[in-house]
């Protein structure tokens, strides 16, 4: 069965908002037979994430850049899963385990988001993952349009795992 690993760092009324709407499209009953795992970045392991056929990634932006959690995730199982440090690895190139799959991310900040975007996005061209989603970045308070995007980005991802 094809799966989904959600990691996320939803330490917010906003990004946890955002995250029950993936979880919830994620699981859309018309989206049969994937499994949808969700973890927290501090507890996701290498293990997690070579065991998915998909992603989404999901955080808080903090001081222009991801949480803290989200990079300890990264820093914590980068070379595990098929990251590469040398020189020229990196351009969406990689031959790592995990190059290849889809990935969608969600950011949440109250002023701007585009250091944490571009600070995720750097770590999954190394990777190699194939962004499925656009990314859903989201300013101050939820509103229900962002919430229905959020909810379409976790059932694009499912339907697209599940598509093979």
């Amino acid at each position: 069965m094809p799966r989904l690993l959600v990691v996320h760092h939803s330490p917010t009324r906003a990004t946890q908002g955002l995250l029950d709407a993936v979880l919830a499209g994620a699981k859309d009953p018309a989206i049969e037979g994937v499994e949808v795992l969700a973890a927290q970045a501090l507890e996701a392991t290498a293990d997690d994430v070579l065991a998915a056929d998909g992603y989404i990634l999901g955080t808080s932006a903090n001081f222009g850049y991801m949480s803290g959690a989200l990079k300890h995730f990264f820093d914590s199982t980068f070379l595990a899963i098929g990251g590469a440090l040398d020189a020229g690895g990196g351009a969406g190139e990689s031959a790592g385990t995990t190059a290849k799959r889809p990935f969608g991310l969600f950011v949440h900040g109250r002023y701007d988001t585009t250091g944490a975007v571009r600070s995720v996005l750097s770590i999954v061209q190394a990777l190699g993952w194939r962004q499925a989603h656009e990314t859903l970045e989201v300013l101050g308070d939820l509103d229900d349009e962002q919430l229905a995007a959020a909810y379409e980005l976790g059932a694009t991802l499912a339907a697209t795992i599940d598509a093979g």
